[in-house]
Formats: structure tokens, C-alpha cells, sequence
């Protein structure tokens, strides 16, 4: 650290010359110190430095070896998933379980439930109805799954086993699905306005069917089969009478000639 010299008559020229010489040599001292400092510093630390700066790099080494090792095998069970849809796609539903159940267990979430929705599905088409079950369990309950995968799990578990399940725990299942907005609100109000009917729920069942039948986002089959539903159940489900009519293909009548604001025609 520099020391401040020290000045006993500021106006004498001679101490003034004296003193800028003091300040060079103070500056030569404190670069050597700084010098001898620095030498010092590294004949104590240098070597703890050294290791761990070589520790540093080889765990930089390990962890980048090990991330591609992980994109690798990664990359390795997408292309499985891939070409596994292909065998689905051709209908060979044995080779679709067979090729996904190494992935089933996958650290992958998305490997790991598109597997299981893919030979859950394949153990559908071949009758095993409780595995397939038991699989869209798993994925449901998964909390590492994505969403969107885990609310169609759950619906398929409860389409795929409707009838074994009582009234009251479909509609628990499927209540945060079966609300208007959901991606999966038609097919969920559908099968929980059906297990209200079975639990005797009417009114329940009426303003799902109701509901289901007034949303036009919903595919056309399935506003047809609420509207049939609200009829029996005495529920208007009609906002727009040309409109279901046009999507019946029927043709709205003509007024008849005449007949304007309200005025029948001349007889």
C-alpha cells in the first residue's frame, strides 16, 4: 500500500522537490511489493489453484460428455417412438407393444407417455382392456407427464372402462375436463352427462347435453346426439333454429309472398 509522504513546509520549493522525487520512489517501491506479492501468492496458492481449475475443467469435460450421451440416447428412443407409429399405423398392433415396452420406464416424460399411450392403445385392439386401463392410469398420474397427456389418459381410462366404474366416479374423474373451453370438454361432458343419467341426475345431465349442444366449436355428430339427448330430457338446446337446420341440411322455407313484417298472406 502506498504511504503518503509527509510534507513540513508545503511552500518550500526545496520540500516540494523532495517530494515529488519521494513520490516516484514510493511508486517504484509499491510496484515491487505488488510484484513480490503477486510472486508470493502463487508460490503459496498456485498449486491448490492449479488443481482446482483442473478439477473445474475435467468436471466441464464430464458434464458435457454426459449431456451428450443424454441427447444421444435421447434422440435414440424419439426415433423408437417414431418408427413405432409406423407399425401402428399399419395395424400390427403385436410389434406396436413389443417395440414400446423398453420405453415404458424411459426418464424421458414425453418418451415414456407417448409409449405408454401407444401400447396402451395397440393392448386395446387386442382385447386386453385392463392392461390398456392400467396403463392410462399411470399416465394420468404421472405428474411429470404433460398435461395435455395426462387429461386424454384419463378420459380414455374412463371411456375405455365406462361400465365398470360407478356413476359417481366417472363424474369425478372427468369434472376438470368436462368444462365448457376444454380441449377435451365435448367427449368429457358427454360421458359424465351420461353417468349422471344412470345416477338418476336429470337436471344435470340436461344442462351438460344442453351445454355440449350450443357449443359450435364441438365436430357437428356430437351437437346432434346432445340436441337428441335435450329433447327427451325436455331441455331447449336450440339458439339458432336456421342454424341447425342448415347443419341438418335442410333448407329454411321461404316466406310466402305477401307475408312481410308479420302480415299473413292474402287468402
Amino acid at each position: 500500500m502506498a504511504l503518503t509522504p509527509k510534507n513540513s513546509n508545503a511552500n518550500d520549493p526545496d520540500a516540494r522537490k523532495l517530494s515529488a522525487e519521494d513520490e516516484i520512489a514510493i511508486r517504484e517501491i509499491d510496484e515491487a511489493v505488488r510484484q513480490d506479492d503477486a510472486a508470493e501468492f502463487v508460490r503459496r496458492y498456485g498449486l491448490v489453484i492449479g488443481s482446482v481449475l483442473a478439477v473445474v475443467l475435467v468436471g466441464l469435460g464430464g458434464y458435457l460428455f454426459w449431456d451428450s450421451q443424454v441427447e444421444a440416447a435421447l434422440e435414440a428412443e424419439s426415433e423408437q417412438v417414431v418408427s413405432v407409429i409406423d407399425y401402428a399405423q399399419a395395424e400390427d398392433f403385436p410389434s406396436v407393444k413389443e417395440r414400446t415396452r423398453p420405453l415404458l420406464d424411459s426418464d424421458t416424460p414425453g418418451v415414456r407417455t407417448s409409449a405408454r399411450l401407444l401400447h396402451a392403445a395397440a393392448a386395446l385392439e387386442l382385447g386386453e382392456t385392463a392392461r390398456a386401463v392400467e396403463l392410462y392410469a399411470q399416465i394420468a398420474a404421472d405428474e411429470k407427464a404433460p398435461q395435455a397427456m395426462r387429461d386424454l389418459a384419463r378420459l380414455r381410462e374412463v371411456a375405455t372402462n365406462f361400465d365398470d366404474r360407478e356413476p359417481s366416479d366417472i363424474i369425478a374423474r372427468l369434472e376438470p375436463l368436462a368444462k365448457p373451453g376444454g380441449a377435451l370438454f365435448g367427449s368429457a361432458a358427454e360421458l359424465s352427462a351420461m353417468a349422471h343419467l344412470e345416477a338418476g341426475n336429470r337436471e344435470e345431465a340436461g344442462a351438460l347435453f344442453a351445454a355440449i349442444a350450443k357449443d359450435d366449436t364441438l365436430p357437428a355428430t356430437l351437437r346432434d346426439r346432445a340436441r337428441q339427448m335435450t329433447g327427451q330430457l325436455g331441455v331447449d338446446a336450440v339458439e339458432d333454429v336456421e342454424e341447425v337446420l342448415e347443419e341438418q341440411g335442410i333448407a329454411p322455407q321461404e316466406p310466402a309472398a305477401g307475408s312481410a313484417a308479420g302480415v299473413p298472406p292474402a287468402q
